[in-house]
């Protein structure tokens, strides 16, 4: 039996894999066959673990939670009643203002073309709302020495993406090439701004990579770079390397292999 301490370090995805596991029966294979749809209709979903022991999908604020009880499986959508159900998936928490949910009996059949449209919409749904509260930001960020915006210190995606869309020139799309690489290679991936730099980490082993902008390069820095294959060619310190990458010049291939090593290593800080 997994004890409370050793639960607690785990990543969410690993949670989730675990309450799959620990159910069992009918309701595991349908909460795994739910989730596969759920990543599968919007590749970008955080997994995460919440209110002491619910799985939730997230993409710029909860899409759904998936909640297993004695004789049904129940996905609640947070914005539920905001979104158009053509095929009346909904059956469940009908007469909220706020919320509708979908329960699965043992037996039932599920309309899956119909479920990623649903899972799809909430998505477009929180991304409208982001991009409208972000129109309402007073003034661009200032650029520092070489370039560099200036982004408060903060958690999430949101400022990574102010970060990501203050960068100057051919940087703004090595940037974005960038952090589509890590989302692509590590699932749940945390996110957030430190020191006016993007940092990338993993839930419960810290932070494995951070880019920062100066005049003529993006410098990428491992955290533990010593460690992997091939070390990385900058620094000469005990654990960071880092690569400078030049407009034209992002290895995606060495780099995807660079994240996958660095994001299975224990990082700094907490992410």
């Amino acid at each position: 039996m997994t004890n409370a301490g050793t639960r607690h370090k785990k990543s969410s995805s690993e949670l989730i894999s675990e309450r799959i596991a620990e159910l069992g029966d009918w309701r595991g294979n349908m909460l795994r066959r739910v989730r596969k749809l759920i990543k599968t209709a919007d590749p970008e979903i955080m997994e995460e673990w919440k209110w002491r022991g619910t799985p939730v999908w997230s993409h710029d604020g909860i899409i759904c939670t998936g909640e297993s009880y004695k004789n049904h499986v129940k996905l609640t959508f947070a914005k539920g009643a905001s979104l158009k159900d053509p095929t009346g998936l909904f059956n469940a928490s009908m007469d909220g203002n706020v919320r509708r949910a979908i329960d699965i009996c043992r037996g039932d059949k599920m309309n899956e073309p119909a479920l990623k449209d649903l899972i799809r919409a909430p998505v477009a749904l929180n991304s409208s709302g982001k991009k409208k509260s972000s129109t309402t930001r007073a003034a661009k960020p200032t650029l520092l020495a070489g370039g560099n915006p200036r982004i408060a210190k903060a958690d999430g995606d949101s400022p990574v993406q102010a970060y990501i869309t203050a960068m100057p020139g051919w940087k703004r799309d090595v940037g974005r090439r960038l952090d589509a690489l890590i989302v692509r290679n590590v699932s749940n991936v945390r996110k957030a701004v430190r020191w006016n730099s993007p940092f990338y980490g993993v839930e419960g082993q810290g932070w494995f990579l951070g880019f920062h902008v100066f005049t003529r390069y993006v410098k990428v820095t491992f955290i533990r770079g010593t460690s992997l294959q091939p070390v990385p060619p900058g620094g000469t310190g005990k654990d960071a390397r880092w690569v400078d990458i030049r407009e034209d010049d992002l290895d995606k291939a060495q780099m995807a292999t660079w994240i996958r090593q660095a994001a299975a290593l224990p990082g700094w800080g907490k992410a």
